[in-house]
């Protein structure tokens, strides 16, 4: 079991048996408390891609897309969208009303959604340095599941209506470029474009708030990071960019960390060990982590972001796509492989089989 005392200190690969895809990546989980020590790509750009020429374009603007988009992928695991058709305002808006909801509910009420789990995912309310039992992040969680937005259910999991009322209609309007991000990476594999969509009509996934409170200088020198480096267990995560910098991706050509700093009015796209574990390896689980802002005024000021990972439902099965070499991996059921995994943040005693 580990134990987060030894988190700030420990690495990746102390938990390598906890994965279920293959990461040679090697990294300390808690960044440098001198960042100097840190080595860092300032040369590298995250791609930015037309997800528009997808929406709306023909069939030429759709392979151009889905090229430019599955390159990016396949280089880093990560891509910036722009096109995406989603109003800026609701994704200020959901800025504003994540700070109230962790700033204006009282630690009591918070606490009466403690995480438990529900299916594969944990879900409910994580106080700060509780989002890992490996370490000690300097971040509040909040993870709400499709479930939570059913408006019979809304008192057992919101500390208000209102609150459900508003953040389903940002996980709507996130959950309606699902498929168009899915064909378009089927496309650029060579595969059945429309193979996943069945399993993505009405999947589950996973809306997390997150609330990273103003840094003392207490926490600067603590070894704690504001979020631990991590792969995320999905197939992939939407996420809009945060108006504090912070989030960094790990480039596995030179093992330099990346400062992704993306246009506000864009969103910000990952993919997951579900992903790597479905295309063979050819599309990365990829590194990240939050990290302390370099400047003492956006050190001294509140961070939230509202990140969506999208899963597959428990009882599917994870299986190589057709036409991309022989399978490294053997079938696996989702529930099984995403419990496996987040074991390593939960406790041995999560895994399911």
């Amino acid at each position: 079991m580990p134990r987060k005392e030894d988190g700030v200190d420990a690495r990746n690969r102390d938990f390598a048996r906890y994965e279920q895809v293959e990461k040679k990546q090697d990294y300390r989980l808690a960044e440098a408390a001198n960042q100097q020590a840190e080595q860092f790509d300032d040369e590298f750009r995250i791609k930015t891609c037309d997800l528009g020429r997808w929406l709306s374009g023909g069939e030429a603007d759709r392979r151009r897309f889905a090229g430019e988009l599955g390159q990016a992928l396949e280089e880093i695991g990560f891509a910036i969208l722009e096109g995406h058709g989603i109003d800026g305002a609701l994704h200020d808006e959901a800025d504003a009303r994540t700070l109230e909801l962790f700033t204006r509910t009282t630690l009591d009420g918070k606490l009466r959604f403690r995480a438990r789990r529900h299916g594969s995912v944990n879900q409910g309310y994580f106080p700060i340095q509780e989002t890992s039992n490996i370490h000690p992040d300097l971040v509040e969680g909040w993870v709400f599941c499709r479930r939570a937005f059913d408006p019979a259910r809304a008192d057992e999991f919101w500390p208000s209506r209102e609150s459900q009322s508003f953040f389903a209609r940002l996980a709507a309007a996130h959950e309606a470029l699902i498929l168009p991000i899915m064909q378009s990476i089927l496309t650029y594999l060579g595969c059945d474009p429309h193979l996943y969509d069945a399993r993505l009509g009405g999947t589950n996934f996973a809306l997390r708030l997150n609330y990273y409170p103003p840094m003392t200088e207490a926490d600067v020198h603590s070894g704690a990071g504001r979020l631990l480096g991590h792969e995320d267990t999905d197939l992939f995560t939407i996420v809009p960019p945060p108006a504090i910098e912070g989030l960094q991706v790990l480039h596995r050509a030179n093992m330099k960390w990346v400062r992704l700093d993306a246009p506000r009015g864009t969103l910000i796209l990952n993919t997951g060990d579900y992903m790597q574990r479905i295309t063979n390896d050819r599309l990365p689980s990829t590194t990240h982590r939050v990290s302390r802002p370099r400047s003492a005024a956006d050190r001294a000021r509140p961070r939230t972001s509202c990140p969506m990972n999208v899963y597959v439902w428990e009882d599917e099965l994870l299986e190589v796509l057709p036409g991309l070499g022989e399978p490294k991996y053997p079938p696996i059921r989702a529930e099984t492989f995403h419990t496996r995994i987040t074991s390593k943040y939960y406790g041995d005693d999560y895994a399911d089989g």
